[in-house]
């Protein structure tokens, strides 16, 4: 009786770990066969060109040795005067 009970304890543990084994399968391949997305997010990075104002903002922000926020804060500021200088002009 001892052995019978241990294989029915085998039988039963064999079948409960093999469930998420057979689950974790089928989901997979589906995510890695899209690959027209990557191609489409590399032409966005390269198609856009910085205008005279942004180089020239990024210009003094070097040369004033801003980082971080700190240089966020002054090119957005810059960039928003200069643009502001063309349309009085």
């Amino acid at each position: 009786m001892k052995l019978s009970s241990l294989f029915a304890t085998a039988a039963l543990a064999s079948l409960l770990l093999a469930g998420p084994a057979f689950a974790q399968s089928t989901t997979a391949p589906a995510a890695k066969s899209d690959t027209a997305a990557a191609p489409a997010s590399t032409e966005k990075k390269t198609s856009k060109a910085r205008s005279a104002e942004s180089l020239e903002c990024s210009k003094q922000a070097d040369e004033k040795g801003l980082h971080g926020k700190e240089r966020k804060k002054f090119r957005s500021e810059c960039i928003k005067n200069a643009k502001a200088g063309e349309k009085t002009k």
